[in-house]
């Protein structure tokens, strides 16, 4: 991939003659003096397609059990006397 460095402060310029540089192998670096501001790199259209997501690739990955929404004892709310160190007796 080719680097192409420009410098805003020596060098204005607008969005539309920055894309107009972009090509399939080349990247633009834009800086301030020393400083790197941006990185702008052309969208592969490949890439983008296979990334997007497909519904169903996970089917049977995840089991919900039965009693997934049945309520949960009172021991897991108010906590156990015998087992738990932090139950406040009055």
């Amino acid at each position: 991939m080719v680097t192409k460095t420009i410098d805003l402060q020596t060098t204005p310029t607008d969005i539309e003659s920055l894309l107009a540089q972009l090509t399939p192998d080349t990247e633009i670096i834009l800086m301030r003096g020393e400083l790197p501001l941006a990185r702008l790199i052309p969208v592969d259209q490949q890439e983008t397609r296979i990334s997007r997501r497909v519904a169903g690739l996970g089917k049977g990955s995840i089991i919900v059990s039965d009693d997934f929404d049945e309520p949960l004892p009172d021991e897991f709310w108010l906590g156990d006397e015998a087992t738990d160190p932090l139950y406040w007796k009055d």
